[in-house]
């Protein structure tokens, strides 16, 4: 017997699904993913693979064997997390402590919380800051561009960000900037760091296919850019010397990958454009707080967990207006 459900209007019908979103993503990240292949070769080919695997399988046995629900491990949201988890790691790092992170990624920051709609934090993200704090050493040891078939026993070197953060205590920011890469090479994403640390060009045509494709909007990625811009830029105009410019800053880390990808995240961010708009400064100003003022070189990933944690803050007290309540004027 056919059953009719009855729901209060308004009836929103739309073409979207899940799959289609999650595969609009993918596709708005095979730019990066060529550009990482051809610096990293081999090493690059094998996280990434190994990554998706592990994430889509541990999906499928903790929803069918743990949680007993129909497993949504094909629905791409997996895949896209394994993806993202990838372009998160060195492209040396073993394969087994991928897995982990993988686990820790769907296990953790899915799963935990009930499954895709209900993490509070993005999944890729609490999967690299386990492996980072479990594996330091291995997290932040990355492979030197060019070598094709080497993998854990790639050459590895210190990142920009990473030289900037350690030599500004002997050496001033002008001289330091003679050791990195120069602007063209940190833009094609000739430079040391994990998949989604390089190639700024390929992450920004990423973020116009996505915008073009309506997948997201502006606010969050312009925003968190916007802000790190301006922050830094005052920071090199009152001490250049202690203070790298804002070029540098937008250019290295993951901060590119941050802002377009993991803040953009349909789960874990705001739902209005203002709590957006509010969320991407908030991530800019920690993001800059933590590479600058803290221990660690690079901060996006802990400064956009942090306001996960925050969002249901935001849509608490920025609301949409409700469908058909008159607007009130003065």
């Amino acid at each position: 017997m056919n059953k009719l459900i009855v729901s209060p209007s308004p009836h929103a019908h739309t073409a979207e699904s899940v799959p289609k979103l999650m595969y609009g993503v993918m596709i708005s990240l095979l730019p990066a993913f060529a550009v990482s292949v051809w610096f990293f070769g081999i090493g690059m080919l094998i996280v990434t693979t190994v990554s998706v695997v592990s994430c889509v399988l541990f999906e499928y046995l903790i929803q069918k064997h743990i949680l007993k629900v129909q497993p949504t491990h094909l629905d791409g949201s997996a895949v896209l997390t394994g993806l993202l988890l990838a372009f998160c790691l060195p492209a040396n790092i073993p394969f087994w402590m991928v897995m982990i992170g993988a686990l820790a990624a769907i296990g953790i920051g899915k799963m935990t919380f009930g499954g895709l709609g209900n993490n509070i934090f993005n999944p890729a993200l609490v999967g690299r800051v386990f492996l980072f704090i479990s594996f330091p050493v291995a997290m932040t040891s990355y492979p030197v561009p060019g070598q094709w078939m080497k993998y854990t026993d790639a050459v590895t070197g210190a990142t920009p960000l990473g030289i900037m953060k350690e030599g500004l205590g002997d050496q001033t920011a002008g001289q330091l900037m003679q050791e990195v890469p120069g602007y063209m090479n940190l833009f094609i994403g000739n430079m040391g760091g994990s998949a989604g640390e390089i190639a700024a060009v390929a992450l920004l045509i990423g973020l116009l296919y996505m915008l073009y494709k309506k997948i997201i909007t502006w606010h969050i990625p312009v925003t968190i850019l916007g802000t790190v811009a301006a922050f830094t830029g005052i920071l090199w105009l009152v001490n250049p010397e202690q203070n790298a410019d804002p070029l540098f800053h937008l250019l290295t880390g993951g901060l590119m990958l941050g802002a377009i990808y993991m803040a953009t995240d349909y789960v874990t961010s705001p739902m209005t454009k203002k709590a957006m708009v509010i969320y991407g400064v908030l991530i800019g100003v920690l993001t800059v707080i933590i590479r600058v003022f803290g221990a660690y070189p690079e901060g996006v990933q802990f400064a956009i967990l942090i306001m996960n944690a925050f969002v249901p803050l935001l849509n608490k007290y920025f609301k949409p207006r409700r469908f058909g309540k008159e607007v009130q004027h003065g």
